[in-house]
């Protein structure tokens, strides 16, 4: 394994998780406990416009202050961050191998020639890491094993290990968003069979990840050019509001039902230009979530969908599980690791709509239990 790409399925020491994002950085603290885990500190930070760009940080050292005055503000003085790159330039895919391979023979075959097969970029661009995850005999009587491929841009990771260096922290775990997020749901996710997938779609700034999830690991991943400041900038053109990276506007609608009529508008829609252009966004969003459904089910074999869970900053708009649930046939439920962990926040600073875009940082500080 390239060094950059750090550690992604061991074990970590104790330290915080840091979540980077083009509009925000988040950083948690948690601390087991008797019975379940302790929040002990979850903090939010706004990202400067430039600092971050199409899933990767453009101005390391800016990032790198952001964070350092972050952990100086609120006294925390841990050095060592579980953090995450976003699934833009990421490649997951479970690839079956021989069973016979012993350990160095897998590392060689599934790192140089399995890991080129699957890649849309150079392999030497790449860092790649995998993961053994189980034995099974194939429809020719042939046993192998069921290994998991995890790869990224290695431009990606280096910038986020350079604005690290820069904040004097040591990253100890660097992995995908969506392995942060499963780990956040994971009590959800047991409550499916092996033969049911959950659809995760992680509405993020400028992008949505999906990934398609079955006992507990990624199947699929996607992501698609529409996130919250899509849909905010929809909305804020339409009411000749000026441009805002803050959500607070888009978290104050609700995504009505109405009945819709053949040209798609509703009474809500039609006297609000503003949610009539940001519900193009999300019928563009849908139609997305409908085609990575169709195409992975028409390669699965016996496997149904059973939910869609939504997370990130816009995965908690209002009604939003409501919209999708209609439109897509399919039950839908907005995530809430506050709520599933029994965790204390600040209830007027974190509200339930905010909440689903708590999923990647609670899941890194959990990587830190």
């Amino acid at each position: 394994m390239v060094n950059s790409f750090k550690n992604i399925f061991d074990k970590s020491n104790k330290g915080i998780g840091i979540e980077l994002a083009p509009e925000r950085v988040n950083i948690a603290q948690i601390r087991k406990q008797r019975q379940g885990v302790k929040l002990e500190s979850l903090i939010s930070v706004p990202v400067p416009e430039g600092v971050f760009a199409d899933g990767q940080i453009v101005d390391p050292p800016t990032m790198a202050q952001l964070i350092q005055q972050a952990l100086a503000d609120n006294k925390i003085n841990s050095s060592n961050v579980s953090t995450a790159v976003t699934g833009r330039d990421s490649i997951v895919r479970l690839i079956p191998v021989p069973a016979e391979l012993d350990d160095q023979e897998l590392r060689e075959i599934v790192l140089n020639h399995e890991a080129g097969l699957y890649l849309p970029y150079p392999r030497e661009e790449a860092d790649v890491d995998y993961q053994k995850l189980g034995y099974f005999v194939d429809e020719d009587g042939i046993e192998k094993v069921q290994v998991l491929l995890v790869a990224t841009r290695k431009e990606v990771t280096d910038s986020y290990v350079d604005t690290f260096d820069q904040a004097g922290l040591r990253i100890n775990i660097l992995e995908i968003n969506s392995f942060a997020l499963i780990r956040t749901i994971r009590e959800q996710l047991r409550q499916f069979g092996p033969q049911e997938a959950v659809v995760l779609v992680d509405i993020e700034f400028d992008s949505t990840e999906i990934a398609i999830i079955v006992n507990g690991v990624p199947q699929f991943s996607r992501t698609v050019p529409i996130g919250t400041f899509q849909l905010q900038s929809a909305l804020s053109k339409a009411m000749n509001l000026p441009a805002s990276r803050d959500l607070d506007l888009l978290h104050g609608i609700a995504i009505s039902q109405g009945n819709q009529e053949p040209d798609g508008k509703t009474g809500m829609t039609a006297a609000n230009p503003g949610i009539a252009a940001m519900m193009r966004f999300l019928g563009e969003l849908v139609d997305e979530l409908r085609r990575s459904i169709d195409f992975y089910l028409n390669q699965a074999e016996d496997l149904e969908v059973a939910q869609i869970l939504l997370a990130g900053p816009g995965g908690g708009l209002e009604q939003l599980d409501e919209f999708l649930t209609q439109r897509l046939s399919l039950p839908t439920t907005q995530i809430d690791p506050v709520t599933s962990l029994s965790l204390e926040v600040d209830e007027e600073q974190y509200p339930t709509v905010k909440r689903p875009g708590l999923g990647v940082v609670i899941g890194l500080g959990m990587r830190e239990v």
